[in-house]
């Protein structure tokens, strides 16, 4: 704001200077609103029509030098307040912080005063298998071949109508090609675009605000905040793929706000998920992700996070999604409802360059027993993990007042989507697994991040090779 004011007062001294500042109607202080800016552009814009007409009464009978000074008068005016107008719209810095439970890099459009914002992120690594590789596919590649992947390119765009009324949206390209180029690991499409977020926000109260559109699920870490440099290690948690199914986004229509201080709620209500595609992997395949989605059924999901006054750098929460998943199908000639449940608890602490967090999730889905048989797999009737991480900012203890960061890290993952097998069905024990990780985030800058890490897996049946993963992420 301090830079745009400065302007301002540049502004204002010109217009004194060249007409005459009570004759514009321009205040003498500084502007405290952004009303105030918008109407003080509003005022220079008059000026500049009221010169510009005098600029043509006078031509045809003054002398040169007046045509020609009052022209260069006009022309700084008309300079000044394109200046303001591209401040006002889009702000000289940004200060990268979350805003309504999203992403830095994805609430820049909460700091615009009005107009457009954009932003983004992106991410690309290599993954190294390092034990054994699983032998070779029927045309000759490795089951699980070493690989290098532009994983993401994404870009925020939004724009603030007003106050109490902006537009946020999230565009993903997903691994660098949307074509059939028989190339890649698959030996055909490489990647996807997708909208992975487009809603408008009508604020309305600090304790309750509406939300509508395509939303992000408010469960869990990383679903809402999935930028790079703020999480550990190439690859997001585990359990915040499989158990909860990040990125996951459906329509719908919700509230959100802050109750007390330091205690906010998000709730939505979204198009339920499709239980044809659920799978011995999990719920992972029933999100719907917003095109043309079956809407027959309909679910809940609420969240709740506290923030202590009394203890900086604590956050606890909790969310919950309830709703039925059968979208009145039919599964081997009979309708199901497929009631589909998933909680989930987190806390993280940040404590000077300490970071840890932990979160667990436990999820239910009804009708497994007849929905296994109908899709011929075992679905879960009961699925749950958790896992811890730690991580620690070393640099300081080298580099004194240092705005670099450096820090290690482990993370230890437990989970099993076929964790109640139904009555009738075999357990798929490759579904319990342990991950053991070990890493390094170092950001020479904190938009960028340049990161390593080494994970050990472990599952009660088969196996599953361990990877080295090295990369790099960006926000702007």
């Amino acid at each position: 704001m301090k830079p745009l004011q400065s302007k301002l007062s540049v502004a204002i001294a010109t217009i004194a200077v060249s007409a005459g500042a009570n004759a514009a109607g321009i205040p003498a202080e500084k502007p405290q609103t952004m009303d105030e800016m918008w109407k003080i552009i509003q005022a220079q814009q008059q000026q500049i029509d009221s010169m510009t007409k005098k600029l043509e009464a006078v031509a045809q009978k003054s002398p040169t030098g007046e045509v020609s000074n009052l022209e260069r008068k006009t022309n700084v005016l008309t300079e000044e307040v394109e200046k303001l107008r591209t401040e006002l719209v889009v702000p000289e810095k940004v200060e990268y912080k979350s805003a309504y439970g999203l992403g830095p890099a994805a609430s820049k459009v909460y700091q615009v005063g009005k107009g457009l914002s954009i932003g983004g992120y992106g991410e690309a690594n290599y993954q190294a298998r390092v034990d054994d590789q699983g032998g070779r596919n029927a045309n000759g590649t490795f089951t699980n071949p070493d690989n290098t992947d532009v994983e993401r390119l994404v870009i925020y765009t939004g724009y603030k109508f007003s106050d109490s009324i902006l537009f946020n949206s999230e565009i993903e390209f997903e691994h660098a090609s949307t074509g059939n180029n028989g190339s890649g690991i698959s030996g055909s499409d490489t990647g996807t675009v997708s909208v992975e977020m487009a809603s408008l926000d009508f604020f309305i109260d600090p304790m309750v605000n509406v939300r509508a559109g395509m939303l992000l699920m408010p469960m869990g870490f990383i679903n809402q905040i999935h930028e790079p440099p703020f999480y550990f290690g190439n690859n997001r948690p585990e359990v915040e793929r499989r158990i909860i199914p990040s990125t996951w986004r459906e329509n719908g229509v919700g509230l959100f706000g802050e109750l007390l201080p330091g205690l906010t709620y998000t709730t939505y209500v979204v198009n339920g998920m499709n239980a044809r595609n659920f799978s011995a992997s999990g719920i992972r395949g029933g999100r719907q992700a917003g095109g043309q989605a079956l809407a027959e059924d309909l679910a809940y999901v609420g969240r709740l996070d506290y923030t202590p006054p009394m203890l900086p750098g604590v956050m606890v929460g909790g969310s919950a999604y309830v709703g039925n998943s059968g979208q009145n199908q039919l599964y081997n000639g009979r309708q199901l409802d497929v009631a589909t449940q998933l909680y989930e608890a987190h806390l993280q602490w940040k404590y000077r360059g300490l970071e840890f967090r932990t979160l667990g999730s436990w999820g239910h889905i009804g009708d497994a027993a007849l929905l296994s048989a109908a899709r011929s797999t075992t679905i879960g009737e009961e699925n749950y993990g958790w896992y811890s991480e730690v991580g620690y900012d070393i640099l300081p203890h080298f580099l004194h007042d240092t705005t670099q960061y450096l820090a290690p890290f482990v993370r230890y993952e437990r989970m099993d989507t076929v964790a109640t097998v139904p009555t009738g069905r075999v357990d798929d024990l490759t579904r319990d697994v342990e991950i053991y990780q070990v890493g390094l985030n170092y950001k020479p800058i904190p938009n960028v991040v340049i990161k390593a890490d080494y994970r050990n897996f472990t599952q009660k049946s088969g196996a599953s090779p361990d990877d080295f993963n090295l990369g790099v992420g960006f926000i702007f």
